[in-house]
């Protein structure tokens, strides 16, 4: 599987919580952008002339602020430069307030056949609280409006653990988003990065976290909840109907190739991990050099590999296959993490299915204790 992902770094407004590499869009910076993202794209149209995309991830940022005519323009960049696959799976990022009916319908036309949308909470007092711009009424308009113009495969981005959110709060955003039947749900907990305002809004004070073991019943309502209703849940944070998981995400877990675009994007392309530069002033200034604007590249050793792999691999509930694990990097798995997977099979951690090694609810809950086991 190959994917693609281009970042657009702009938004109205950046999210309390928000650690991604976005700004707050300025007209004559979306020109900047649009010209180099181009000229990106032709630094690799010629080693990638041969192959053929399986998936294409439009994130950010908000991809959906730029204007109909910016976004054909981004979308025809990429089929002028790049071979996509008919059956691609296309996914857009978007959040309520910067799409309307026309747009949506414009989206479908030019191809993209997924929605991502952000909308964290139902309640409007949330959602003011960790700077979203959008009412919960404003989503729900542009979920039907998306059902009606024929764009049905759609994610819903969901985050529990707010500041100050009850349980029942989380179970009322549940209970009203299950009733709208999307095809896909993704629940995260909420994490305080540091750089962030609402980081430094706890550092201040202004609120309290939940405790650990809310946060964990909340986790485990979400799983038990979705599951009645027909969602799997095949990643520790994402939930889907049959066939409707995100086949790129997937690209990510499965340590398969991608290559990434645009301001502060990273890709994955022979055994080389890569990062953009993330200021859009450096990185046009780069491009205009004619030269690519990587920032940091490190090439993976066969250890790198093998811990990525795993980690990965263990994110998603079917785990990871020990026959691949052999085949791929030429060792036995069990040979190697021998001492490991004892000490986390009598935890009841992991479990292991004939060549299947997959994290239990227990370590889920716990995931980043039982990745760093094996690390070390």
């Amino acid at each position: 599987m190959l994917g693609l992902y281009i970042h657009v770094p702009f938004c109205a407004q950046k999210c309390y919580y928000c650690d991604f590499n976005s700004y707050k869009i300025k007209s004559n910076e979306k020109e900047d952008y649009l010209i180099n993202i181009e000229k990106e794209m032709k630094f690799y149209k010629e080693e990638f002339k041969d192959k053929y995309f399986d998936t294409v991830f439009f994130g950010g940022g908000t991809p959906s602020i730029l204007k109909i005519d910016e976004l054909r323009k981004l979308v025809n960049y990429m089929y002028e430069n790049f071979n996509i696959k008919k059956d691609a799976e296309i996914t857009i990022e978007c959040n309520p307030g910067t799409i309307n009916k026309e747009k949506l319908k414009a989206i479908k036309e030019m191809g993209i056949n997924r929605l991502s949308i952000g909308l964290q909470a139902t309640q409007n007092y949330h959602l003011k609280s960790i700077g979203r711009i959008h009412t919960y009424e404003e989503f729900e308009k542009n979920y039907y409006d998306a059902i009606d113009v024929g764009l049905t495969n759609i994610n819903i981005d969901l985050m529990y653990a707010l500041p100050n959110q009850k349980e029942e709060e989380w179970k009322e955003t549940l209970d009203k988003i299950i009733k709208l039947n999307p095809s896909h749900i993704s629940a995260y907990s909420l994490i305080l990065e540091e750089g962030t305002k609402l980081y430094d809004m706890y550092e201040n004070n202004e609120f309290n976290l939940l405790d650990e073991d809310t946060d964990i019943d909340m986790y485990e309502y979400t799983i038990n909840t979705l599951k009645k209703h027909g969602y799997n849940q095949y990643e520790i944070s994402n939930y889907a109907k049959q066939g409707k998981e995100c086949k790129h995400n997937i690209i990510y877990w499965k340590c398969d190739n991608y290559l990434g675009l645009g301001p502060g994007a990273s890709g994955y392309i022979n055994d080389i991990r890569y990062s953009n530069i993330k200021n859009l002033n450096e990185y046009n200034n780069k491009i205009n050099q004619n030269i690519k604007p990587i920032d940091e590249e490190n090439k993976l050793n066969d250890k790198d590999k093998i811990e990525e792999f795993i980690f990965m691999g263990l994110r998603m509930n079917e785990g990871i296959n020990l026959e691949v694990f052999k085949e791929r990097f030429k060792i036995d798995f069990y040979e190697l993490y021998k001492d490991v997977l004892d000490k986390l099979l009598e935890r009841e951690l992991v479990k292991l299915d004939k060549f299947n090694l997959s994290l239990t609810q227990k370590g889920r809950e716990i995931s980043n204790s039982v990745f760093i086991e094996f690390i070390n």
